[in-house]
């Protein structure tokens, strides 16, 4: 058959029923991307005869003998197509993985059709941006600096924006087949049932299907139990994994593995193994779990109970509290399972090198941890393994784990041949991880001056069958959450729970989204009680610079510190733009129907800016022969924009242009340690090592080039590509030469530890529309305010924000995975899971607090998760403005809504949920 891919003729068959984008993947076009392969996503948008289609669900054989174009033929003779140039001058990426898709779909537009992008736009997803970088793309608004316009503080466009464009940015699957000959693929079986022990497994039908190879189970698997969560500190999770069980605890969980010379054949090969189960007796929810005859998950466990991790601790008199309160609020705040739908799904290739080495190639947030943990299950050493980890295709905290890199590696070490294991989307849903579903009982009192009196939290979390960063999440969560308000009297009693579903894990936000929507709504009903101005309550009660920070422990945290302090203005920036919009009939809802009902919310954050007990980076940068500087980090790309943070930090430095600083990074074979890129540490953390290293390798250079001149009592400076010295230049390159034949090494290293830590703030400001009548609710205004310090990359860190608003507004208001009441995951495709589309999301307006922190690379402040965290809470709060009703659960879904409404039709005489109490309002349950 003859196929025309990219303006050349090619003779392929593809197999019966193949869909077109594995097709063309077989063929080298690598940048047609799988998200969903279910026609969802539009990652994999190709053109056949010049029109975009999902090539997921296009046949390959309805495409024989037409004009198939990917993103790689996109561009012409004369360079790049219009389009692609557009989205890089708007830097209209983050990750990236969607944007050959994006890009295929946007280039057949018409005028006509970019003036409707919500509609014309529908069949592509993004999950890091918030699409608003994609439509000024789409429009051709530029963002990104000219070349030479600085460093710091300006738009420097993305080092990898040219190969993204092009699809040709190599992701985890990108390897071309002839590179791993032999190369096996891993399917999973995987468990029916929620609780059992295995009994016995035949897998002789299996291993006689044609193409298999071998099939893995227990009995092949280490008897090294390990958590898939990776921290810096492996003792921070509970070891209570093994790569393959013989008891079973969640619908999903793996049974066995099965090796294949396809995917097809390896599928088959799960399909014919025979299982036989014990069943056991299963919990699903906490409650059930925490029952005195409950049994238990991990009877081996020290705690002897199903809880893996709790909190108890009480700072001043609560009873005083709130018998000083004029107002009692009280009420249970409940925060749902969201799965991270990154578009690249959970990938892993190992196989073992020219020198014999196992190499791990994966999509991680971790590589390092990876390698430690791999080399910790397996018992080697780790010179023996290198883990390397390209381009990510979206993380969010759910590759913070190992879960399919530790199957590889042993079915790579058994076989000695190269073994890839795809997650598809179905199992991203039913047996990866999710956030940790919350229930924080709160009560709260207050006086009638404004002053917060009184704070108690009653905390449960699900972690689900393991316990990987249920510690973790949970401490996290009752920290800054409650450390952020001034308060005499505090207590916190939290524990997390564990039940057969699927795990919980690391999730943007870790722990405190969940948190601070339940401490915010609970004080904005507080500050409705008293009759005063929620932002001004939050403002009287908020944190001062000065002030300990402290949630429930006798002593706040001895290494956190105010590096700068901007909560203040990003509380008066907000208030501002909300008032600003008042003025706009589009924002402040002037004319609309009286069925819409108007409401403003706000909610307020507080994050450190680097984890716990130590976060560590290491990063190398030399002068390169071609006169460039070579910059070797251990962080990982995945969207945050770090690759393009440690360019400027470094040019900075050296007093160059970024453009002249070549990265490399995310491979353990680089640099000695990186702990990984979570808890936003890419700029705080590895970026202070990057900014340690080049500042040395510019006294290293600068020093050795005041002996190339004649006046050796001026001094040296260096320019973009030279040095000068009283009137003398000699370019970089030339000083490169000069230090080879003198056997001088101009290099340079930086590390640094993640101590002593900052906190950053955000806040939070939504105006909505609520339709009384069919409980639909409109965004009218949104604003947001960061102190994220001195803002390395303006257009950047907005696409941060931007993309955390987004993904939290889809939390808020529509996405949860359904859990039945049998442990069973409901939801199973994209299609069932309502991600953000470009519809759905608002413009916000950023502004940003003018702060310089003291203990971040050039006064930056870490701001990737933190935007993320007050967005569910100042939506909750501008809905019950709207309407009067609290919503104490997520997502806020337009029946729940509409529902409440109806239930509070008969009620309208008073104030719902409002009755006199002896310390003088109590504000009770209400909603839903």
């Amino acid at each position: 058959m003859t196929y025309r891919i990219n303006n050349t003729a090619v003779e392929a068959a593809p197999f019966p029923g193949q869909c077109l984008r594995t097709f063309l993947r077989e063929q080298g076009t690598l940048g047609v991307k799988k998200g969903c392969d279910a026609g969802d996503c539009g990652a994999c948008t190709v053109h056949v005869d010049g029109k975009p289609v999902h090539s997921c669900i296009y046949p390959a054989v309805r495409a024989e003998g037409r004009e198939i174009t990917t993103i790689e033929g996109l561009a012409g003779e004369d360079g790049l197509h219009p389009m692609q140039q557009q989205f890089l001058d708007a830097q209209g990426f983050q990750c990236g993985f969607c944007t050959a898709g994006m890009i295929m779909t946007a280039a057949t537009f018409d005028e006509e059709q970019k003036q409707d992008l919500p509609r014309n736009l529908k069949g592509n997803l993004c999950r890091c941006t918030g699409y608003r970088a994609i439509e000024d793309a789409v429009c051709g608004v530029r963002h990104t600096a000219t070349p030479g316009t600085g460093s710091i503080g300006a738009n420097i466009p993305a080092p990898a924006g040219p190969a993204i464009v092009t699809g040709t940015a190599r992701y985890t699957l990108d390897l071309p087949g002839p590179a791993l000959p032999g190369l096996l693929h891993l399917k999973i079986l995987r468990s029916p049932y929620p609780h059992a022990r295995i009994v016995s497994i035949d897998a002789s039908e299996a291993l006689a299907v044609p193409g298999v190879e071998a099939v893995f189970t227990h009995h092949d698997a280490p008897l090294q139990r390990f958590s898939s969560a990776q921290h810096e500190l492996h003792t921070d999770d509970p070891d209570d994994t093994r790569i393959l069980d013989d008891v079973v605890r969640f619908k999903g969980q793996r049974v066995a593995a099965v090796a294949a010379s396809s995917v097809a054949a390896a599928a088959e090969g799960t399909r014919r193994i025979k299982v036989e189960y014990e069943l056991l007796p299963a919990v699903f929810n906490p409650a059930a779990a925490l029952a005195p005859d409950a049994p238990l998950l991990h009877p081996d466990a020290d705690t002897g109970s199903n809880i893996v991790a709790e909190l108890h601790s009480e700072i001043g008199d609560l009873a005083a509290g709130f018998a000083a309160a004029a107002v009692v609020h009280e009420n249970t705040y409940e925060s749902q399972r969201l799965q991270h739908v990154a578009l690249e799904t959970h990938a892993a290739v190992a196989w073992f090198d020219d020198a014999g080495r196992l190499t791990v190639r994966t999509s991680s947030q971790v590589p390092f941890l990876v390698r430690r943990t791999l080399c910790r299950i397996f018992d080697l050493q780790p010179e023996s393994v290198r883990v390397v980890a390209g381009r990510v295709g979206g993380g969010f905290g759910g590759k913070q784990e190992v879960l399919t890199e530790d199957l590889v590696a042993l079915a790579a070490l058994r076989l000695n041949r190269p073994i890839q294991l795809e997650m598809t989307r179905q199992e991203q849903f039913t047996a990866s991880t999710v956030r940790h579903p919350f229930a924080v009982r709160v009560r709260a009192g207050a006086a009638r001056d404004g002053t917060l009196t009184a704070l108690e939290l009653d905390v449960t979390t699900n972690t689900g069958a393991y316990g990987n960063h249920a510690p973790g999440v949970m401490f996290h969560g009752c920290g800054e959450s409650v450390a952020v308000y001034r308060c005499r009297n505090k207590k916190v009693d939290a524990r997390a729970v564990y039940t057969n579903t699927l795990p919980s894990g690391a999730f943007r936000g870790y722990g405190l989204s969940q948190m601070i929507f339940a401490v915010e709504s609970a004080l904005d009903e507080l500050a409705r009680g008293i009759g005063m101005d929620p932002l001004e309550f939050r403002r009287r009660n908020v944190v001062a610079k000065g002030d300990a920070m402290l949630s429930t422990a006798a002593e706040p945290a001895e290494d956190v510190h105010y590096g700068s302090y901007g909560l203040d203005q990003c509380v008066d920036l907000v208030r501002d733009a909300l008032d600003r919009g008042l003025v706009s009939a589009e924002t402040s809802g002037e004319g609309l129907d009286p069925q819409w009902l108007v409401g403003v919310g706000t909610a307020v954050a507080m994050i450190d800016t680097v984890p716990p007990r130590g976060h560590i980076s290491h990063a190398r940068i030399m002068l390169l022969p071609d006169g460039r500087y070579g910059l070797d980090v251990g962080t990982a790309e995945f969207g945050n924009g770090t690759t393009t943070v440690h360019t400027q930090l470094a040019a900075t430095a050296l007093h160059t242009d970024p453009a002249q600083v070549v990265i490399r990074q995310s491979d353990t074979d680089l640099v000695d340690h990186d702990t990984g890129a979570y808890g936003s540490t890419g700029t705080v953390v590895a970026g202070k090592a990057t900014l340690a290293a080049a500042e040395e390798l510019a006294v290293l250079l600068k020093g050795f080039a005041a002996s190339l001149f004649a006046n050796t009592s001026a001094q040296v400076v260096l320019e973009a590509e030279a040095v000068e010295c009283g009137g003398e230049r000699l370019s970089l390159a030339e000083v490169a030469a000069r230090a080879q034949e003198a056997g001088i090494n101009l290099s340079a290293q930086g590390r640094w530890g993640g101590t002593p830590r900052s906190v950053a703030f955000n806040v939070q400001g939504f105006r909505v529309a609520v339709n009384s009548g069919t409980g639909e609710i409109r965004i009218l205004q949104s604003v947001h305010a960061a102190d994220a310090g001195v803002v390395m990359n303006p257009m950047q860190c907005r696409g941060q924000i931007e993309g955390g608003i987004a993904q939290a507004l889809g939390a808020a208001l529509f996405e949860k995975v359904r859990v039945s009441e049998t442990g069973e995951v409901e939801t199973r495709i994209l299609r069932e899971y309502h991600v953000p589309t470009f519809a759905d999301i608002p413009r916000t307006e950023v502004l940003f607090a003018d702060t310089d922190d003291s203990l971040g690379p050039k006064g930056a402040k870490s701001m990737s998760e933190s935007p993320f965290n007050p967005v569910a809470p100042a939506l909750a709060n501008a809905v019950r403005d709207a309407t009067g009703i609290r919503f104490p659960s997520l997502p806020l879904a337009r029946d729940t809504v509409f529902l409440a409404l109806q239930a509070s039709r008969p009620t309208q005489a008073g104030p719902p949920g409002v009755e006199a109490g002896a310390a003088g309002v109590q504000i009770g349950p209400v909603g839903v």
